[in-house]
């Protein structure tokens, strides 16, 4: 079996991608440009991928391939109905970065009402040292407990972060398609009229693109916290930017974009240096054990699919 690893550098160069040898003879691509897709993936029987885009324009020497391996939960970098109709199968990873994602997420969300780095910048300036008073407590912060926190797609990760908010003090609003056990579920304009923290954790689709949007930030409190950990264009991004300039929403987190990385004239370039917002390189899925856990995952896919198992299959 051949297998080829089409964006080696997206899983980080510290992971052992040998592993993967056990089940295949292996070749491993850092980077694949749309230019390069079909050389990379010429006489393959699986691809392993993360952010390289598989369709119909981009892919044309598809004989041999069976099966593409996806290391992330999103999907939509693939187009599904392109792989069915050449009989490719296609399997995601399900569950691996739960615990990740939610503790970056609860980190950006506690360092921005915190205003760390506010206060660490009054350190490293020199300004506390020469101030002559024991502390600073400007800008004003207040505690987490108490207040509203909702959780728009509360699957996996959303409903850990809701668990970890609850442990904070907080009341949680679940927006999703089917009621949630533990949380209150409420509708998505409720969730971001009342919620003083709304954290995003949604997939992307045509339902939920541009899901928060320039009307439902203008319903949002004016010291609201806001956090993207979903994908980015779930949210309105020119929206969400124009949203901080004129102060409708009070801050602004995010580890994921529309477009990846992002370019220079886009929104989020006017106010990534702003005190209130919190932008991160997609790093949040990331930790050690979760990138090790997908991987052994991919690898698990790969010898359920040729065992004849449908496994994680999101093309069935």
């Amino acid at each position: 079996m051949k297998i080829s690893i089409l964006d080696a550098s997206t899983l980080g160069a510290d992971l052992d991608l040998s592993v993967v040898s056990k089940v295949g003879d292996v070749t491993v691509y850092p980077t694949t440009s749309t230019e390069e897709i079909n050389a990379h993936c010429k006489g393959n029987d699986v691809l392993i991928l993360n952010k390289v885009k598989i369709n119909e324009s981009t892919l044309t020497d598809y004989d041999g391939i069976k099966l593409i391996c996806i290391t992330a939960t999103g999907f939509d970098n693939v187009d599904l109905d392109f792989c069915r109709s050449k009989g490719i199968a296609v399997c995601n990873v399900v569950g691996y970065s739960t615990n990740s994602v939610a503790q970056v997420t609860v980190a950006v969300v506690l360092s921005l009402a915190n205003h760390l780095s506010e206060f660490m910048r009054h350190v490293q300036s020199g300004a506390y040292t020469k101030g002559g008073v024991a502390n600073c407590l400007t800008p004003v912060y207040t505690e987490l407990e108490g207040k509203k926190w909702g959780i728009v797609g509360c699957g996996n990760i959303g409903t850990k972060v809701g668990k970890i908010a609850e442990a904070l003090g907080c009341k949680v609003l679940a927006f999703k398609r089917t009621p949630h056990e533990s949380f209150e579920t409420v509708d998505i304009d409720t969730l971001c009229k009342e919620c003083d923290i709304i954290t995003v954790h949604a997939p992307l689709s045509d339902v939920t693109k541009h899901l928060i949007n320039r009307e439902r930030l203008s319903k949002m409190k004016k010291n609201v916290i806001l956090v993207n950990a979903a994908r980015g264009a779930v949210t309105d991004e020119e929206a969400v930017a124009e949203a901080i300039e004129k102060e409708i929403i009070g801050a602004f987190g995010t580890d994921v974009y529309s477009v990846e990385p992002f370019s220079e004239n886009h929104p989020f370039t006017r106010i990534m240096n702003r005190d209130n917002v919190c932008l991160t390189p997609h790093m949040a899925w990331g930790a050690k054990e979760s990138r090790e856990r997908c991987l052994s995952e991919v690898i698990n896919n790969i010898k359920s699919f040729f065992a004849g198992e449908t496994r994680n299959r999101v093309d069935i």
